[in-house]
């Protein structure tokens, strides 16, 4: 249990931390339940018979940041509290006693900070230029959450611009929200640019949580922070309401700690919007998709292994050889290898396309908001050179000057380097390669283990098996399935256009067969010897994946999760010797790449986004 200090603490800092700290929203008294990593049925079914209120379980998530992610290791995941969570849990409670039944009715869920929310909380994108007044509109997929009952706890901190203003960023740094940092290991990099949402549900800050992404963005920080993330099909979920890159790659996607969590967010995030012509087809493809969590989905499955996308670290290679292992054991077919063409062919093609699409939409987007002192990214660029110091102490803004330089969405060069990023990615890609083997699915390793977080040279990726998913706009879905040195690595399943039930299945399957997740135990640096389970290898002092972490999970070495805010502590402490600082902007006031290749079997200094 907290302490009560810690606890005292914790009330204090949950009434200031808000949009308004003038207005707090009064807490009620600490409840003796805390459900930090159990699942959305768990939560449900204790909600249903009274033994937790959605109330009880806010407060225990403002707690848990403020002595966590605002204290403590200062994992620095959230960037904004609510200042209405509590008013929404208690209406929400009072919604169940009347009999109403929602899919995430009373579940706390944390977005991304550059989501629309029509509320008292900012949408930045981690951007000081973009503090001001709040959207005018929720963002579809808002609208949706509340529509579905859940409680919006907060937003979370990510990589400035959605990690789209430099080649030398360093992922999940805001110039508003500062640097998050990886719970498993203090001083390694969450990825980005999801990286508030990964980094909070890995550390139990909230249930499930929202990210976006152009490439890799989902994906990358829920492989890092040990998380399920699913990057949908483009045009499944809106993106109305969004701070944009790319209308031809963006996406909002879902984090959990687990597949039936992530199944259960998407379904509510899914459906066809007047707002967003992409969406045209969704509500013919949108489902529950909880129908597809089924542990014998794996049998008579044909996957697919792309060795090119791994080879670039041996212990990834082990987990990979591992997690086949455990595939041919849950029946399913392995064809090994499989050739994706054109895997290094389409990088050059995107980064145009990004460069084009990011002025034309930015530009769209900022049309829509009012009281912010920036309305075109040419304010944007004079902003940051007049606020330098907090914006641009470790890496400048060659990308926003880059696609400012570049003309109109007409442009010869913009709709050729369109048609050849999506062919050479998609029909020429992914599809030809599950059409020549007759596969259900690509498999490949998610990436490498997290970096260490470094703000003069910027971002040092190892392997990156998500390009070709993104810029084809096909889905894929990352499951955590083992640990290189106490850090994360996870398998990524992908494959062609509307293959969401097919896919969720096989992860599923792919989850309960191997029971890898452990909750993280912020430590300070990386361990020496690697204990920790491994997909098929034997999992050790893992989460149930039915029901992962109803109360805390016992960390591997075997001290009580209760007490972690204490042992935290002094990891944080450790972290900060080492040169990673807790904060690198004043507290509380979506990657940067050239995307010049699509895979990467070798290190490389680009990011997601």
């Amino acid at each position: 249990m907290l302490s009560t200090r810690a606890l005292l603490a914790a009330g204090l800092m949950a009434a200031a931390f808000s949009a308004d700290a003038k207005t707090p929203t009064p807490a009620p008294a600490p409840s003796s339940t805390r459900p930090y990593l159990a699942s959305i049925d768990t939560l449900e079914s204790s909600m249903r018979s009274g033994k937790v209120s959605s109330l009880e379980l806010t407060q225990d998530f403002i707690e848990r940041i403020a002595t966590l992610d605002q204290a403590g290791p200062a994992v620095n995941s959230v960037i904004e509290l609510n200042p209405d969570a509590l008013e929404i849990a208690r209406r929400r409670d009072s919604e169940r006693a009347a009999g109403k039944s929602a899919p995430l009715l009373g579940i706390p869920v944390l977005i991304k900070d550059n989501i629309d929310t029509a509320d008292r909380m900012q949408t930045t994108a981690g951007s000081l230029a973009m503090v001001g007044a709040p959207a005018p509109a929720d963002a579809t997929i808002v609208a949706k959450l509340r529509k579905a009952g859940a409680v919006l706890l907060g937003k979370t901190n990510l990589s400035e611009w959605a990690n789209f203003r430099s080649t030398h960023s360093s992922s999940g740094w805001s110039g508003r929200g500062g640097q998050t940092h990886n719970p498993y290991v203090l001083n390694r990099n969450p990825c980005g640019s999801s990286s508030g949402s990964g980094a909070a549900v890995a550390a139990g800050f909230a249930t499930v949580a929202i990210g976006t992404e152009t490439d890799g963005s989902v994906i990358c920080p829920s492989a890092a922070n040990g998380i399920v993330g699913i990057k949908p099909t483009l045009g499944l979920v809106s993106r109305a309401g969004i701070i944009p890159i790319s209308h031809s790659q963006d996406t909002a996607g879902a984090m959990a700690r687990n597949v039936a969590d992530a199944a259960a967010l998407l379904s509510v995030m899914a459906g066809s919007d007047p707002r967003d012509p992409a969406t045209a087809e969704a509500d013919q493809h949108a489902t529950d998709y909880t129908r597809f969590l089924d542990k014998q989905a794996l049998k008579g499955k044909r996957i697919g292994v792309v060795r090119a996308l791994a080879g670039y670290d041996p212990n990834v290679d082990r987990i990979l050889e591992r997690s086949i292992a455990a595939l041919r054991q849950a029946g399913a077919i392995i064809v090994d290898p499989v050739k994706l063409p054109h895997l290094h062919d389409f990088g050059a093609a995107e980064n145009t396309v990004l460069l084009y699409e990011f002025k034309h939409d930015l530009n769209a987007y900022l049309a829509t908001r009012r009281g912010l002192p920036v309305k075109t990214l040419a304010d944007l660029i004079a902003y940051n050179k007049a606020h330098a110091a907090e914006e641009m102490p470790w890496f400048g803004q060659e990308l926003f000057l880059q696609a400012q330089a570049k003309g109109p969405l007409t442009d010869k060069a913009y709709a050729d380097a369109l048609a050849e990023a999506k062919r050479l990615s998609g029909p020429e890609g992914i599809d030809a390669a599950l059409k020549a083997n007759q596969l259900d699915a690509l498999l490949a390793p998610t990436q490498g283990p997290a970096w260490v977080t470094d703000h003069v040279d910027g971002d040092h990726v190892a392997g990156a098996g998500y390009s070709a998913a993104a810029v084809a706009g096909y889905p894929s879905i990352t499951v955590p399935a083992g640990y290189v040195h106490g850090l994360p690595v996870g398998m990524l399943f992908f494959a062609g256009k509307w293959s969401e039930p097919k896919l969720i299945g096989m992860a599923y399957a792919f989850e309960q067969a191997t029971h890898v997740w452990h909750a993280p135990r912020f430590l300070a640096t990386a361990p020496a010897q690697d204990t920790q389970p491994t997909a098929g290898g034997g999992a050790l002092d893992h989460a149930d994946a039915d029901d992962p972490g109803d109360e805390d999970t016992p960390p591997a070495d075997g001290s009580s999760p209760d007490d972690d805010a204490a042992a935290a502590s002094g990891a944080s402490e450790a972290a900060n010797g080492n040169g990673t600082p807790s904060k690198t902007a004043p507290p509380r006031s979506t990657s940067s790449s050239s995307s010049s290749s699509s895979s990467s079997s070798s290190s490389s200094s680009s990011s997601s986004h």
